[in-house]
């Protein structure tokens, strides 16, 4: 590392600890969906593989984690694995997998969080199956932030997944069309989620400068604030996590009033 690096390096941490030192913890959210973004790009950009910048993300997520800890973050939603990168190349796909099962167990492992898995378990390999109940239930009792990992994991078939799971209740209770029909709102749809009776997210964080939610938490994000970075999830730092908050706080969130 050259000396202007390093210079550019003090200036942005002096930066961090300043923009950290106006941060009003009460400001916080405390639900952030994340859509880590960029893995292939940063990947490219820095002339390395994908399965580089896959494991280079995997990497930023302790990380990450660690700075929501430190502003009082109370639940956090990774989406890792979407219900289309199934249709990417085996030869992607692949190892894609077994680094996403490898922050998993590193996840349950370190003994900060409490691991939660959102997505349809029916699409991943029984190895994934294994290590996210594994992770659920050795991190049960932990009174940490609740991590949910997004594996295997679409809006729609979320929303689809809970009416399903919700209609079959009902019949287990013998009642009618009619009678399903009748008591059916947004509250008893939103009780069949993967979140279930977890908060709303608070913010949504995107990488890479996409501007999209590409399926992420359609329903639980209708009053949610977005935050698009332009830089990729590998190259995330303190500063841009800081940022988001920031922007986050001064926004007046008027739930449609």
């Amino acid at each position: 590392m050259n000396l202007r690096d390093k210079l550019r390096g003090l200036l942005v941490r002096l930066y961090a600890r300043r923009v950290e030192g106006h941060l009003d913890h009460a400001q916080v959210p405390k639900h952030i969906g994340v859509i880590m973004d960029g893995n292939r790009r940063w990947a490219k950009a820095s002339g390395s593989t994908t399965v580089h910048g896959h494991r280079a993300g995997a990497e930023k997520i302790g990380e990450f984690l660690g700075w929501c800890t430190e502003t009082d973050v109370e639940v956090v939603t990774l989406w890792l694995l979407s219900t289309d990168n199934f249709d990417r190349p085996q030869e992607e796909l692949g190892p894609l997998l077994g680094i996403i099962e490898d922050v998993v167990r590193s996840l349950a492992a370190d003994g900060r969080w409490r691991v939660h898995h959102v997505g349809t378990p029916d699409l991943l390999p029984s190895p994934m199956r294994n290590a996210l109940k594994e992770a659920e239930e050795v991190t049960a009792h932990v009174d940490g932030i609740l991590v949910n990992v997004a594996i295997g994991y679409g809006g729609r078939q979320e929303i689809a997944d809970a009416v399903r799971s919700m209609l079959l209740d009902a019949a287990d209770q013998g009642r009618s069309v009619e009678e399903i029909a009748e008591a059916v709102d947004v509250d008893m749809i939103g009780r069949h989620l993967y979140t279930g009776a977890q908060p709303d997210p608070d913010l949504v964080i995107r990488t890479s400068g996409e501007q999209r939610l590409s399926g992420f938490m359609l329903w639980q994000t209708a009053h949610s604030e977005y935050y698009f970075c332009e830089v990729f999830w590998p190259a995330f730092r303190k500063v841009d996590f800081l940022r988001a908050l920031r922007d986050y706080a001064a926004r007046h969130r008027r739930y449609g009033g």
